[in-house]
């Protein structure tokens, strides 16, 4: 790969990295997660994880896409090749590029909604709505084809803008004005909720912790929520990585990244839980919070509809930065594959994935409770979406812990992670067996055809098939 396409600043990827993780799961997904489940108990589930799973699975995704160079596919192509594993170990590349390209197809129909609601916040629509006009507004927002097309045309194509004119010129420049903004609208957000709402009994919600109130739903909520939310799985921090300096600090970065979206999430959930405790809204709405608990909460304070507006702003750009990261594996790979230019790859990439998001517009609406697949599959096309992506993420996330922890050699990790050798040893040990593990039960015990199975079972079959895919490792080292 070509040192122009390094970032020029040490930092970059780091603004990169924490534009990819800070989205509309820390914004959206968190607190209605942490809401359902009991507040503290979740969060603490939540931040052990992040610790013994998604960081050294973050490092570990980083190192492949720095040792190699290249995009996730033919970075993966490398790396088997000169580390003399089977072929068959390419396929994290491409579930991470799949991953990213159905991830963007309905995360841009989802992040659209905020382009409505910021209209409708400016407007001053939803200013004196109560409960059942705000509901009325949002299903009368996925009644309608046309919005949702319009929004997700809108939304897909400014992301593809930033991204196509080049690493410097659209991702680079556009990460340093947009994450400072983003995290200058958090503040203020947070400065309201705290004046207008109750930021007492949100902090209570968030840091009480009363492990029994969670459910064993809430615990593997909790432990998929830490790991979706780094980005991990899904080729974006393998395809930044290729950019990052050799002289950037792995580990550092890499706890900086999660310390800050951990604390963009809990930020942003006290900030919501404020307004909605300050409001006496339920805090359990479920995924309905952002959309229709929100704009009440605002409805019913004074300044509400300018800080509604502001809110909305706040999630456009977090989608934004988190929809440049998912475009970013697979145009990457078309220029290095097939020599396209970054704008031929950007659109190529991006009207591919903007016709799929048609199936979730449609699935909002005309095909919602009837449809081609809800006739073969049983589930709207949307919820095939979600499916896939649910299994493509967690399994590559797996596949590079057991690569970077087991085909990686101890002087090339020690060389890329720059770091002593306790650290390393914790790092190894988290690599090699928990995160695998931790990341295959959650995988597991989620696929309906094996939930009737009890924990021992699932647990065992981790294990098992964590030290076969070691075993592998080292037989096939030792034949080379």
């Amino acid at each position: 790969m070509s040192t122009n396409n390094v970032w020029t600043h040490k930092g970059t990827f780091l603004l990169a990295a924490v534009g990819s993780a800070v989205g509309l799961g820390n914004l959206w997904r968190f607190p209605y997660l942490a809401g359902e489940n009991g507040g503290g108990a979740f969060l603490l589930v939540y931040a052990l994880t992040i610790f013994a799973v998604g960081i050294p699975i973050l490092i570990a995704e980083t190192m492949l896409g720095r040792n190699s160079r290249r995009s996730p596919i033919m970075g993966m192509r490398f790396l088997t090749r000169t580390h003399r594993t089977s072929r068959a170990w390419e396929s994290i590349g491409w579930l991470g590029a799949a991953s990213a390209f159905i991830i963007l197809s309905f995360y841009s129909v989802i992040a659209g909604w905020a382009i409505h609601y910021t209209g409708q916040m400016i407007a001053g629509t939803l200013s004196a709505a109560d409960a059942e006009g705000v509901a009325a507004s949002f299903d009368a927002l996925l009644a309608s084809p046309a919005l949702l097309t319009l929004y997700h045309s809108l939304f897909i194509g400014s992301s593809a803008l930033v991204v196509g004119l080049g690493v410097h010129r659209g991702i680079e420049n556009g990460l340093r004005i947009l994450m400072p903004a983003l995290f200058a609208i958090l503040m203020v957000v947070l400065a309201y909720a705290a004046t207008i709402g109750d930021l007492a009994a949100a902090a209570d919600f968030l840091f009480t912790f009363d492990i029994a109130s969670l459910s064993l739903e809430g615990w593997l909520a909790a432990m998929g929520q830490s790991f979706f939310t780094l980005s991990l799985g899904m080729g974006a921090i393998m395809a930044y990585g290729a950019y990052m300096s050799g002289a950037a600090s792995l580990t550092t970065t890499a706890f900086t990244i999660a310390f800050i979206d951990t604390a963009v999430a809990l930020i942003a959930g006290l900030a919501i839980f404020a307004l909605v405790f300050g409001a006496g809204l339920d805090p359990s709405e479920g995924p309905g919070l952002m959309f229709v608990t929100l704009p009440l909460a605002f409805a019913e304070m004074p300044g509400g509809t300018l800080l509604g507006a502001i809110f909305f702003l706040l999630v456009l750009g977090a989608a934004l930065s988190s929809a440049i990261s998912l475009i970013e594996p697979v145009a990457a790979y078309l220029v290095e594959r097939f020599d396209l230019n970054r704008p031929q790859a950007v659109s190529a990439m991006v009207i591919a994935s903007w016709a799929l998001g048609l199936l979730t517009v449609f699935s909002f609406n005309r095909w919602a409770l009837d449809s081609p697949f809800h006739a073969l599959f049983g589930r709207s096309a949307f919820g095939l979406l979600e499916l896939a992506t649910n299994i493509a993420m967690p399994l590559g996330g797996l596949l590079i812990s057991l690569f970077a922890g087991w085909a990686l050699t101890h002087g090339e990790v020690m060389k890329e992670m720059r770091t002593g050798e306790t650290w390393f040893r914790v790092w190894r040990l988290l690599v090699h067996f928990v995160a695998p593990a931790a990341v295959a039960f959650v995988f597991l015990r989620s696929l309906p055809q094996v939930q009737g199975y009890g924990i021992p079972a699932i647990g065992a079959l981790v294990i098992v098939g964590t030290f076969a895919a070691g075993r592998s490792f080292l037989a096939e080292r030792n034949a080379s």
